[in-house]
């Protein structure tokens, strides 16, 4: 196995190109080395990229932010204008380990390890966010949602790595919210995540955007469920409109964590209250001691 150290986006492409397929991208490695201590994968060449700039820097561009893929979720979790713009998906990338995983762990991992029930990810499906791609002859960004085609399975091409994601600019009146149900009271992969970002014009609802994950092989954008809020004063009628989108969208599996019926069933009721969380925000109103459930 060889470890190169990767001057550049470009030269992190061109060596993963040259691996021919047996390259891992070394950022955090809070994936990476776990899976290669218990023999899941074994890598021929590993690429850092942990010195390239433009991958481990928040940068503000055009109204929005540019996250570095390899930027530590604790780095994320302390900067505070992000943190206040988008706090639904912050919330959601500082759960993503315990705090000393939450050094080293990255939101571009998280997306790239392409697992459906990644806790980073319906919240940036919810935020519109894109995903900004290097490969050896050029880059080409695509939606957040577009960029996972099955469990561990993701739309990169040969010689491709992820350098960084953009959120957009946050129009006035909007916040958004993430919420999860898992088994333990920390640190345990979800049986349910919901993302929910709003935009609102006095009582009415004008934007809205849903993230769902761990109910399909994919996380997913549930239109349905945003075009339930879209144009509501978010009444009763309305999010449960939302909620009944988003079971419908359910393709879960029965597993030792929930059945098929419960997953359905909560991923309704995280909707509705993700959607409730969101507009306190744009209100002004924090729930203290909130912690995604």
């Amino acid at each position: 196995m060889q470890y190169k150290v990767a001057k550049n986006a470009k030269d992190a492409a061109k060596l993963m190109l040259e691996a021919k397929g047996k390259g891992r991208i070394l950022a955090g490695g809070t994936d990476l080395l776990v899976q290669m201590k218990s023999g899941m994968v074994a890598p021929g060449v590993i690429v850092d990229v942990k010195k390239i700039p433009e991958m481990v820097s928040i940068t503000e561009k055009g109204g929005g932010f540019v996250i570095g893929a390899a930027t530590p979720a604790a780095v994320i979790g302390e900067h505070k204008k992000l943190r206040k713009t988008w706090p639904g998906v912050v919330e959601a990338i500082n759960l993503i380990g315990s705090t000393q995983v939450q050094g080293r762990a990255s939101a571009g991992g998280n997306l790239c390890n392409a697992s459906p029930a990644a806790d980073s990810v319906p919240a940036l499906v919810a935020a519109g966010c894109t995903v900004n791609i290097q490969g050896t002859t050029g880059k080409r960004s695509i939606p957040v949602e577009e960029f996972a085609v099955g469990p561990g399975k993701t739309s990169l091409k040969p010689g491709e790595i992820v350098v960084s994601l953009t959120l957009p600019k946050r129009s006035k009146g909007a916040s958004d919210a993430y919420l999860r149900l898992i088994p333990r009271t920390e640190m345990d992969i979800a049986v349910v995540g919901v993302g929910v970002s709003l935009t609102m014009k006095g009582d009415k609802c004008v934007d809205a955007r849903v993230g769902l994950g761990a109910v399909a092989p994919t996380v997913l954008l549930v239109e349905d469920a945003g075009k339930a809020l879209k144009g509501s004063t978010l009444d009763d009628a309305a999010l449960e409109a939302a909620a009944a989108a988003c079971s419908a969208a359910c393709k879960p599996i029965d597993d030792k964590r929930g059945t098929i019926k419960y997953r359905t069933k909560i991923a309704g009721v995280l909707l509705k209250r993700a959607a409730m969380i969101a507009r306190d925000r744009i209100n002004g109103i924090e729930h203290k001691g909130h912690r995604p459930v």
